[in-house]
């Protein structure tokens, strides 16, 4: 039933319903009303959605964008380093042409996800406000323009990272030619091209774009690539250094860009160069952005950037409030990914479960 793609299509007109509507004084129904209200439709998101339907609770999803939106905003040719059974969410069978899943072959997977567990995804309807309110909590969207408004016992941040990439934080960054994103190589073509950062993102952007008749330059602030590389590409990245396709300024930093150059800092000495440059691919990582946390009252650790939450639960220290994915590790983004995060959500709807009943 699973790969039945018309039973998925026909259930979704049926998915709204699983919440339940308050009503006033007059009996109108005035706003929608879950045990579970999940902000963010990513990998972490859907699970809690599924563990929450299996354990009977009413759940919605929220997200900005499309399902997973994350990765449809990642390398077109992206092939995962975790192997498909990790990737896997519940009882779904993920299943690969090759050892690793793609890009493809993940988006895929996750909408045969939310369909078959016939899961209620708001789609493109952003999140905009969260408040208290007698004694669940407000929640206000915006859809396609449209301000909607509904009620939730309990909310799941599960927002992860990709919206909020580091900034460069130099003259120049917020020039046109500036991508804090890599998706195609092919714009690239017989350009200048500076790729800032060292791990998988720099290296998978600068082998691409190199192959695709770019002139790449790679700037890191430290002294050799990082060491999460992943290991199929660590050999071609490091050979294509070595023999001086792919130059390599170790130890720089970019220090100003311009509308054709860009200039480059040694981190050692101060001395600055200028590169001819018509693009900076600034892969140098994403970061949690706890705005809608602190809102709600969850203490974020200033050190680490990890909200006070319980591991067992992983509801926060404003009761009501959960988090689920990477937003659980901090600044530390390295520390959780699909493959763990997913088990946030049986964490999560146990709780509300019990607290339920």
């Amino acid at each position: 039933m699973a790969g039945n793609l018309p039973w998925i299509l026909e259930s979704y007109p049926k998915l709204h319903a699983c919440g339940s509507g308050r009503r006033n004084v007059n009996g109108e129904q005035t706003a929608e009303e879950f045990d579970v209200l999940v902000v963010g439709a990513g990998p972490c998101g859907l699970a809690v959605g599924v563990a929450a339907r299996e354990v009977g609770v009413s759940c919605a999803i929220f997200d900005r964008g499309a399902i997973t939106q994350a990765m449809m905003e990642h390398p077109t040719y992206t092939t995962y380093f975790s192997g498909p059974e990790k990737l896997e969410i519940a009882d779904l069978p993920f299943t690969t042409a090759g050892d690793k899943p793609t890009r493809r072959e993940a988006l895929r997977y996750y909408r045969r996800v939310a369909g078959y567990y016939r899961l209620d995804v708001r789609q493109y309807e952003e999140v905009t406000g969260i408040s208290r309110h007698e004694g669940a909590f407000l929640v206000r969207t915006s859809a396609r323009g449209v301000a909607r408004s509904y009620h939730a016992r309990n909310v799941v941040i599960a927002t992860g990272y990709y919206d909020n990439p580091r900034r460069l934080g130099v003259p120049g960054e917020d020039l046109p030619k500036v991508s804090y994103y890599f998706t195609d190589p092919y714009p690239y073509w017989n350009q200048d091209v500076v790729v800032v950062g060292g791990g998988n993102s720099a290296a998978d952007a600068a082998l691409t774009v190199w192959r695709e008749g770019g002139r790449v330059t790679i700037v890191h602030l430290f002294d050799q690539l990082d060491k999460g590389v992943k290991p199929w590409v660590r050999p071609d990245i490091d050979n294509r250094i070595g023999e001086g396709a792919i130059p390599a300024l170790w130890r720089h930093r970019v220090a100003e860009i311009r509308p054709h150059e860009v200039v480059v800092e040694s981190a050692e000495t101060g001395e600055r160069r200028t590169l001819t440059n018509d693009w900076v691919l600034a892969m140098i990582g994403y970061e949690p952005d706890p705005a809608m946390l602190r809102h709600l009252g969850v203490t974020i650790d200033p050190d680490t950037g990890i909200p006070a939450h319980d591991p067992s639960t992983m509801e926060t220290d404003a009761p009501g409030v959960f988090i689920a994915g990477v937003l659980a590790a901090g600044y530390d983004a390295n520390k959780i990914f699909i493959e763990n995060g997913k088990l946030h959500g049986p964490l999560i709807a146990a709780a509300v479960a019990g607290r339920a009943r």
